[in-house]
């Protein structure tokens, strides 16, 4: 019987990015179908031709944004905070009835302070509005880790989001690409993970790493109902 993965797509817009790109390569070598999105369907291209050469797998392709969310099941935002708004303004119509991974963490990496007022993925559901369903997650992984796929990512992620069913798809997706993940409550809590992002960042600095995260301690997932 066909993996089922290979037949849920997954577009990542920013997907030419450090942090997109290198979970593009983790999902593609697990075996989903992986759209790469960009602002420039030449870029999306070449960052997917990248990934299938590095696999020997044929499980990315390149599309513009828009082009990428119609093709695509669920959809991974990974562009830098700044064009967090104007690239969902772009895409509103093809993202309804999907799921947004919201990735944004509104940090400056010269100047790492936590962010105040509402959690950008708060923001994101409300432009989008209830026909998308918006999780917050891998805000704290460090995009440098990502593309290191012999060595274990020492970074877990934190899904924060309204809906049950999408946190925990999203749990799924992350565990698939080799991380631990935990549904970390509602929406709003994810301005404490962007948080975290700041002390992340500085401890990086100051110990003069670029792949140093967040673990969490203490929780058996293998007692959640159902398991």
């Amino acid at each position: 019987m066909k993996d089922d993965r290979i037949l849920l797509k997954i577009a990542i817009l920013g997907g030419t990015g450090k942090e997109g790109s290198g979970l593009a390569l983790r999902w593609a070598r697990a075996g989903y179908f992986v759209i790469i999105g960009s602002r420039s369907a030449e870029r999306a291209d070449q960052a997917a031709y990248e990934i299938n050469r590095q696999l020997g797998m044929d499980n990315a392709q390149g599309m513009d944004n828009e082009s990428a969310c119609k093709e695509a099941d669920i959809v991974v935002l990974t562009v830098p905070p700044e064009a967090q708004i104007a690239t969902l303004e772009g895409v509103r119509e093809p993202l309804a009835g999907k799921i947004l991974v919201d990735a944004t963490a509104r940090v400056d990496a010269k100047d790492p302070k936590p962010p105040t007022g509402r959690s950008a993925a708060r923001e994101a559901q409300d432009l989008l509005g209830p026909d998308v369903k918006v999780v917050a997650a891998f805000q704290n992984v460090p995009a440098h880790a990502l593309k290191k796929l012999d060595v274990e990512l020492a970074s877990d992620v934190m899904v924060c989001g309204d809906d049950p069913e999408a946190r925990a798809q999203t749990v799924e997706l992350a565990e698939a690409a080799g991380m631990k993940a935990y549904e970390a409550g509602g929406l709003d809590n994810g301005i404490v993970v962007e948080g975290l992002t700041a002390l992340i960042i500085a401890m990086n600095k100051r110990y003069k790493s670029k792949v140093g995260g967040i673990r969490v301690s203490g929780i058996n997932k293998d007692s959640e109902p159902g398991r």
